[in-house]
């Protein structure tokens, strides 16, 4: 299987430098990645290093806790689409969800899946399955299908821990079919990327790219 084709080719750490951008951009056009997922601040830099490549510009919203309100969560993303992203990753809001305020936390995904659809952009939607339960994942993966979203993913890679193929199982049982999943953090071997994508997901965000496809 080309793993290649999966991956979102993950560049989030705070002090990433230029330098250390320009090598997953280089990295992802020569290896044929799908994204280059980088901090807001990096993309119109990437989309510009990218242009006419075939390798998009994903970048994230609200992230690493998804507790930004969702008026600065749209302005992000709608600033975002502006600077050249195709792809947007969204935290939702965890602590609302786990406050069992499901309409409030629909909300909050709607109006950015809103912007990111009315810009022909993809959205997806992580849900940070780590503070989860079974049950609060299957459920988190259902409401972000519901809100329309094109994939629910596992992880920002920033919590206690990231992707399991458990979690990635229940997240595929849970979604419509117009959802797919995305599984990310601590994917750092072909074996790990393979299980998780036999388990149901159809993207992978990893920072260990060149190590996964054997680079």
């Amino acid at each position: 299987m080309d793993l290649n084709k999966y991956i979102d080719h993950t560049l989030l750490a705070p002090d990433a430098t230029r330098t250390d951008v320009d090598r997953v951009v280089k990295e992802a056009i020569e290896n044929k990645f799908v994204s280059v997922m980088i901090n807001p601040y990096w993309v119109s830099y990437v989309h510009e290093k990218l242009s006419g490549t075939g390798v998009k510009t994903a970048t994230v919203i609200g992230f690493p806790l998804g507790a930004n309100t969702t008026s600065i969560k749209v302005a992000e993303a709608k600033e975002a689409i502006k600077n050249g992203a195709d792809e947007i990753d969204m935290v939702m809001n965890i602590g609302e969800f786990k406050s069992q305020n499901y309409e409030a936390v629909e909300n909050d995904i709607k109006a950015v899946v809103e912007v990111g659809h009315d810009n022909n952009r993809i959205v997806k939607v992580i849900i940070e399955n780590a503070l989860l339960t079974s049950d609060e994942t299957a459920k988190a993966s259902k409401l972000v299908s519901d809100a329309n979203a094109d994939f629910v993913k596992t992880s920002t890679g920033f919590s206690i821990s990231g992707a399991k193929v458990e979690d990635v199982k229940i997240m595929k049982q849970a979604v419509d079919d117009h959802t797919q999943v995305k599984a990310a953090g601590g994917i750092h071997s072909a074996e790990e990327a393979q299980a998780m994508i036999d388990a149901g997901a159809t993207r992978l965000g990893t920072s260990a790219s060149m190590k996964i496809i054997g680079k």
